[in-house]
């Protein structure tokens, strides 16, 4: 089985389109490659959510400031996650920014932090709570959106972090062979080369496997 028929078909159909959910390893991945505009490749729809955004931003690292410069212009407004409907962008080429619980309550942790230092909000794993918040909303949609969550973290393809059913759990490296599988791109290999001798530790998963 290749990976394009492993992606289920429901996601490769014209109406509704799918929305494109990229956690923060597979934006810092295609950063390294200079390959940020292979997410808008399939003509999903393509949504950031805050906590993610604010996870490849806040520190100055060797791709922090090429994601922030990549989304300047093509964020095409924010809305609020738990609004049902309004995660389309409808746009080709831009982004839309969601606002979520998640990275509500870090902030509020944060601003708590500023009084009392000894409580130090947790970090790790929030966008991928924050897109896994945004998609369970999904569920609650008449009809049902389509969510695409494009990942590199391992616990990620576990059974036990589960989504609604629309919504599919795709890791960068499955989503290259996809790409290259439709003609969309020439060559998966290339872009994982171009990452890895850019300094990145890439990723080998391929979820869905064949």
């Amino acid at each position: 089985m290749n990976c394009s028929s492993s992606i289920p078909t429901t996601l490769t159909l014209n109406s509704p389109l799918p929305i494109l959910f990229p956690d923060a390893g597979p934006l810092i991945t295609l950063a390294y490659a200079d390959a940020l505009d292979l997410l808008f490749k399939p003509g999903w729809d393509v949504s950031i959510v805050d906590m993610v955004l604010h996870e490849v931003t806040r520190n100055n690292t060797p791709t922090s400031q090429k994601i922030a410069d990549w989304l300047n212009g093509r964020v095409n407004g924010r809305v609020n996650g738990t609004v049902s409907g309004q995660t389309r962008n409808g746009t080709k080429g831009k982004i839309t920014v969601v606002d979520t619980r998640i990275h509500t309550r870090y902030q509020d942790r944060c601003q708590a932090q500023l009084k009392s230092p000894e409580e130090k909000p947790k970090k790790s794993n929030l966008g991928e709570l924050a897109i896994q918040e945004v998609m369970n909303e999904f569920a609650l949609q008449i009809p049902m959106r389509k969510g695409v969550f494009l990942f590199e973290d391992h616990k990620i393809a576990r059974s036990t972090f589960v989504l609604p059913d629309d919504c599919r759990k795709v890791s960068t490296r499955a989503f290259l062979i996809f790409l290259e599988q439709r003609g969309l791109i020439n060559s998966a290999s290339e872009i994982e080369r171009q990452a890895i001798l850019a300094g990145r530790d890439f990723s080998r998963l391929r979820f869905p496997p064949d």
